[in-house]
């Protein structure tokens, strides 16, 4: 079993800056595909990032793609979402998942089998 605990959320004005970060249990972190998803008020949840085990592979939703960038430590069992230059579109629940296995880009909800709890993001414009 794993666990995910999500961290660093919170209210910023646009144009600025956070980061999250996702604590793992488990003794096999490092051979998990990772990734963020978010959720916006009255909207599905979506993909906003996902990084390989080895951490050299990574892919983004094009609304991030130069603003964000995920990481991982394995040593630590962490995994970060460094967000700048947020927008008031980039407002929701911010989630952390993992995969025991890698699947094309871990774009979709179900190649993911472990879930945080989420951390809340507010970008006020």
């Amino acid at each position: 079993q794993v666990q995910l605990v999500e961290s660093g959320g919170g209210l910023v004005q646009a144009g600025g800056s956070l980061r999250l970060s996702c604590a793992a249990s488990g003794r096999t972190f490092s051979t998990y595909a990772m990734g963020w998803f978010r959720q916006a008020p009255g909207k599905e949840r979506e993909f906003v990032a996902s990084i390989r085990w080895t951490g050299g592979t990574t892919y983004y939703a094009d609304s991030v793609k130069g603003r964000f960038t995920i990481s991982r430590d394995n040593a630590k069992n962490t995994m970060s979402l460094q967000m700048n230059s947020l927008k008031p579109e980039d407002t929701g629940v911010y989630y952390c998942a993992a995969g025991l296995r890698w699947y094309g880009m871990m774009l979709r909800e179900n190649e993911y089998n472990y879930w945080g709890q989420g951390t809340q993001v507010t970008v006020s414009s």
